[in-house]
């Protein structure tokens, strides 16, 4: 059943093959039996792609119920035995890693050696989504979350600043206002970023549709393509503090603010394992202290 969820999410038999560390026809043989003994067809073939039938829709969704429910299990008895081993897989979008996670990985490891984590570096709505389907234990993502059945603690909450060239007319201004910036070009974060929504929303709220020049998922690379005049860019005041660059300056944004409230969330309705429970406590703990 795993093998089934894992080819209907990445819509690959290599995919899910190289995800599970199995081979390929161990995936195929598989599905292919399980597809005799259900007497239906789980994927349509089309050419490369592969889809799910009606009737593959249908097992996934039980599939899914099923491997939950196993897990589950496992993860109580593994409680039970209250082994305090465990492995945590944690959503970052790649601003927020190294500004606050590094120090809280590594007391976290100290604490708990035999608790192996391993982190995945997405945009948050990427991140918010994989909690949401189970895929990731934890992540990190930009508050207010989307998806339904997620519970968070805040550990962040700024606003975004502009960051422009030194011979920007707006450069030696204390503040700025958003209608301002109509005319600018901007460097943005790719679309999986919730910043991307949420600074074109908040143009289009005072009046204009921000001309977008290049978008990228590193925000270092964003301010250096500021830093050589091709355009500006809105950043959260933790990645200005990184900012060290003096070809570029850093100005507050007014009228509106933009907020940027990142928290922890996770998965609302599920079983948490040993691990996770604690892996949340201790962040909860950690975060508040070093942002209160």
């Amino acid at each position: 059943m795993q093998y089934l969820i894992e080819v209907a999410r990445l819509k690959s038999f290599t995919k899910a093959a190289d995800a599970l560390f199995i081979t390929q026809p161990t995936i195929s043989k598989t599905i292919k039996g399980m597809e005799e003994e259900l007497g239906v067809v789980l994927f349509d073939r089309i050419g490369k792609k592969i889809e799910l039938t009606d009737a593959g829709e249908i097992i996934v969704g039980q599939a899914q119920l099923i491997v939950a429910s196993f897990q589950n299990l496992t993860a109580e008895l593994d409680d039970l035995r209250n082994l305090k081993k465990g492995h945590i897989r944690i959503g970052l979008p790649p601003m927020v890693g190294a500004s606050f996670f590094p120090k809280v990985i590594g007391e976290f490891h100290q604490l708990y050696p035999d608790i192996t984590i391993q982190l995945f570096e997405d945009g948050a709505k990427k991140v918010e989504s994989d909690v949401a389907n189970g895929t990731l234990e934890v992540g990190v993502a930009v508050l207010p979350t989307v998806q339904e059945g997620l519970k968070s603690f805040p550990f962040v909450e700024e606003k975004l600043n502009l960051v422009v060239h030194p011979t920007h007319l707006l450069a030696d201004r204390t503040e700025v206002e958003l209608a301002e910036l109509s005319h600018d070009d901007f460097v943005l974060f790719r679309e999986d970023f919730t910043l991307h929504d949420r600074i074109i929303a908040a143009c289009a709220r005072v009046g204009f549709q921000p001309h977008v020049i290049y978008e990228s998922s590193q925000w270092d690379l964003i301010s250096e393509m500021v830093a050589v005049g091709l355009g500006i860019t809105l950043l959260p005041e933790t990645i200005c503090r990184e900012i060290t660059d003096k070809r570029v300056r850093i100005i507050p944004l007014m009228n509106p603010i933009i907020p940027w409230k990142l928290g922890i969330i996770w998965r609302e309705d599920r079983y948490l394992s040993f691990a996770t429970r604690e892996w949340i406590r201790f962040a909860q703990n950690e975060l508040s202290v070093h942002h209160s």
